[in-house]
């Protein structure tokens, strides 16, 4: 068993260079193979949140009253694009969030690739700037830049050491940078299922566990939802599509899975934050969402009166019969959206914020021969032929709808 010190005094010098990587890489292993205790991982995330830089909100406020500080994260999944739509609704409705996102390592790009797309967004806020914004806007969407530096030195070894599948380095990956940013209060959005980065619902809900446990032991309570993602969440997948369909469920339209999943984390955010009384539904058919997401966006930058990129090649993918939709592979569509240049294979690499994929109908749904089924896009017309492999037998027309799936499994608190 690591003793506490042991723990501090690793994390700590291989932060600072002191510790080479073969020495990491070997404890990195151990754990991989051996796991950790509960207090081992709440030591082992006390010591990542501690090699850095820890805001502290506390003392701002708003028409004299303290901020309502709290915060989202998920586990990531295909068509993920919630914060989008979450983080004005939530501000529409009186907290303040204080966001520290990432750009994206695998099949399409991160909160913030997204929200680059946008034309003039910038993430790399100043400190000062954060605080201005969340005492004026009531957000700020920002890269993480010193906060729990261990954990960016530690993920990029664990990358190239096949040890990023071990539960408590990646429930201590998240929470160390989510634990810092100053938020109050904390809501998980852990994903379930094929396009999850846990593909069991056992493993979900154990790394649900872990996570709330360290939120609530540090002194920031924390809560979670486990929720499908066998499917892609909403009918984008990719950067500049998923921020027009934000676009749409701001607007008061948009996927009812989309909406369904916004409406529900908001309400678990609010009720974490300490807010009752009104309806997070309701900021997004007044347009109180909307407005709240055009001054974020105006306070970072960001222009939405520019169009949003758009892939110059596209290509279709047609039904070969009439029918009703069948089930589509969350993983299938996503590796399609990465083969169109999407995602990314290796941290730093630049991602097309057209690339992607549009689905045109939803499992369940009537379909006629020769319709369009998907759509894909990107500016580099070689890699459609892959991006079209990766969709075959992702999908399927029958004669009877699939088995419906709930989009909310669980609650953990």
């Amino acid at each position: 068993m690591l003793s506490d010190d042991a723990i501090d005094w690793v994390i700590d010098n291989y932060t600072r260079g002191r510790v080479a990587d073969e020495q990491m890489s070997a404890l990195l292993m151990a754990i991989f193979l051996r796991g950790m205790t509960p207090g081992e991982i709440t030591r082992w995330t006390a010591a990542m949140v501690n090699s850095g830089e820890r805001f502290d909100f506390t003392d701002l406020e708003r028409d004299g009253r303290p901020l309502a500080l709290v915060d989202k994260h998920s586990t990531g999944g295909v068509g993920d694009k919630l914060t989008i739509p979450l983080v004005p609704v939530v501000i529409a409705c009186g907290a303040a969030v204080p966001q520290a996102a990432g750009r994206g390592l695998g099949h399409t790009g991160g909160t913030l690739d997204k929200l680059e797309a946008i034309p003039g967004f910038s993430a790399e806020l100043t400190k000062t700037q954060i605080r201005q914004q969340l005492c004026g806007v009531g957000a700020a969407i920002f890269a993480a830049g010193e906060l729990a530096p261990a954990d960016r030195k530690i993920y990029a070894l664990r990358d190239v050491t096949a040890t990023t599948e071990s539960l408590p380095l990646i429930a201590s990956s998240i929470m160390s940078k989510k634990l810092a940013e100053g938020a109050r209060a904390l809501v998980l959005d852990v994903k379930v299922g094929r396009g999850a980065f846990l593909k069991t619902e056992a493993e979900s809900r154990e790394l649900a566990r872990t996570m709330v446990e360290l939120g609530n032991d540090y002194g920031v309570p924390t809560r979670a939802l486990l929720t499908d993602m066998n499917r892609p969440l909403g009918l984008s997948v990719g950067n500049a599509v998923e921020v027009a369909e934000s676009l749409d469920v701001l607007a008061g339209g948009g996927p009812a899975d989309v909406v369904e999943l916004t409406v529900a984390l908001a309400r678990e955010m609010l009720a974490a934050a300490g807010i009752d009384g009104v309806d997070p539904a309701e900021t997004l058919r007044d347009g109180s969402a909307m407005d709240r997401f055009r001054a974020l966006v105006a306070a970072q930058g960001g222009d939405l009166s520019l169009p949003l990129p758009i892939g110059a090649a596209s290509e279709t993918v047609t039904a070969p019969r009439g029918g009703v939709m069948g089930d589509i592979d969350a993983m299938g569509v996503a590796m399609a959206a990465w083969r169109l240049g999407a995602g990314r294979a290796q941290p730093g690499e630049p991602v097309q914020l057209g690339a992607g994929v549009r689905l045109h109908r939803r499992p369940g749904e009537p379909v006629a021969a020769g319709e369009t089924l998907f759509t894909l896009y990107t500016d580099t017309p070689d890699r459609l032929p892959a991006a079209l492999g990766e969709l075959d037998g992702a999908w399927s027309v029958g004669d009877a709808p699939p088995q419906e799936l709930p989009l909310i499994i669980d609650r953990i608190d």
